[in-house]
């Protein structure tokens, strides 16, 4: 035995290298088949491939070690995508939070981590489990005992292939970003996609939801409630939920609009007047908006704070009383790079962007695509017939707009497509002023 044991639930997004040292994907699940009374035995991992959503299967002799955080193969990565077969189980989503009962009588518990062990060159089986008991009746705020316990030392309470409870996944993949989250989910079985939807909070739900195609969003909220479903799209950026609701029947999108907070559901509504190949129908309703008397240090103090999406950071937006959109009069912009050459103390109304033209709410997408690629700029603001600051359009806006709708299931490697061409990514934003732009999804109402 080589002695090399891996705790599973630290494994999740471990980085995954050939012989090489190139890093080929990161983990996501670990898979084992039942034998009878051994302890199961890992066949393989599933791994997500760098740079593109395709999940694979690595089979465990293909492993040469998994150690310091990180997973070394023998070769080169079959590239074919992943698909589970009967009998395979997978350790994150499928079995931790799983009961058992020990042996001995000493009563049952809940697995929270698995040991896999490698008990010959290539061969890996899980060995220990980590488990807690129930809380002591006694101390309500307990947590219970835990215990690391051999395998041969407990039984399945729960029939073999039945899956955790959600709430133990949610925990295993707590460190996920939204969009390596969205695509977990959409892995899973449809009917397990939904429980754990069901149980993850609502602002997690809604940083995944707006990371996933149309469809999926769709079969989500289809499954519920009206309440929670207006407690998600209020945590959601307007723009999302707008063309979320935007695709669900007009009488339930009028009923979870009546059941969200009054001033997201403002923001939503104003963004469902627009089509979705204008800028109206393109922008984003909270940009940073200050004053013009307000002080570099105060502008920068909005910027620094972590909530603020790295694209409405790279600028302000400066407009007279009142301070949201549709704000007073729009002045200008002052980008992030002005605001750090001058001191704190600086007045923001004297570093405005002169040069930077304001484009209305009925400006083309097609339009607002060559402003930003002709200028270099990631933000440009809109406003409306009197002049009033209504959002800005991001160039991730433009983005999603010119990407074909199942862009996030793509893994050609890195082309665009749209009704007329194929364009590499790389070239996307001094060619997005050529491209024929698609119709995004509000368009088709």
């Amino acid at each position: 035995m080589s002695g090399q044991r891996v705790f599973v639930a630290r494994l999740a997004g471990c980085g995954v290298f050939d012989p090489a040292g190139d890093k080929v994907g990161r983990v996501r699940d670990v898979m084992v088949v039942y034998r009878n009374e051994m302890a199961p035995r890992v066949v393989g991992l599933i791994v997500e491939i760098s740079g593109k959503k395709r999940r694979v299967f690595v089979s465990i002799g293909r492993v040469q070690s998994m150690a310091n955080g990180q997973v070394i193969t023998t070769g080169e990565i079959n590239p074919r995508r992943f698909e589970q077969r009967g009998g395979e189980v997978r350790l994150l989503a499928e079995f931790l939070g799983r009961k058992v009962d020990f042996n001995d009588g000493s009563g049952e518990a809940t697995i929270e981590d698995s040991a896999i062990e490698e008990t010959a060159p290539g061969e890996w089986a899980i060995s220990q489990l980590f488990v807690r008991r129930p809380r002591n009746g006694a101390a309500p705020l307990s947590k219970g005992a835990t215990a690391l316990v051999p395998w041969n030392l407990i039984t399945e309470v729960q029939a073999e292939g039945e899956a955790q409870s959600a709430e133990q996944l949610i925990a295993s993949y707590s460190e996920l970003r939204p969009a390596d989250l969205a695509n977990t989910l959409l892995d899973l079985p449809q009917e397990r996609r939904l429980e754990v939807a069901e149980e993850l909070p609502d602002d997690r739900l809604a940083d995944v939801l707006e990371e996933m195609d149309e469809s999926d969003q769709i079969e989500i909220m289809a499954q519920l409630d009206n309440d929670r479903a207006a407690d998600v799209l209020d945590q959601m950026e307007p723009d999302d939920a707008a063309d979320l609701i935007a695709q669900l029947p007009g009488s339930r999108g009028e009923e979870l609009l009546a059941l969200m907070e009054p001033e997201e559901a403002e923001d939503v509504r104003m963004l469902l007047m627009f089509g979705a190949d204008t800028a109206g129908g393109l922008m984003t309703t909270e940009p940073i908006i200050l004053s013009a008397d307000a002080t570099v240090a105060e502008a920068l103090a909005l910027i620094r704070r972590h909530e603020t999406a790295p694209t409405l950071a790279a600028a302000i937006c400066v407009t007279l009383p009142p301070f949201e959109a549709p704000t007073g009069r729009f002045l200008g912009m002052v980008h992030f790079q002005r605001l750090l050459r001058y001191p704190p103390h600086e007045r923001i109304g004297t570093l405005l962007d002169t040069g930077l033209e304001p484009i209305s709410v009925n400006t083309s997408a097609a339009e607002v695509s060559r402003i930003l690629a002709s200028y270099n700029l990631v933000s440009v603001p809109v406003i409306d017939e009197n002049h009033r600051l209504v959002g800005v359009v991001t160039v991730d806006d433009v983005l999603d707009y010119l990407l074909p709708n199942d862009w996030r299931s793509h893994d050609d490697g890195g082309s665009v497509k749209t009704d007329t061409a194929a364009i590499p990514v790389s070239r996307l934003t001094s060619a997005a002023a050529r491209i024929t732009v698609r119709r995004g999804s509000r368009g088709k109402k």
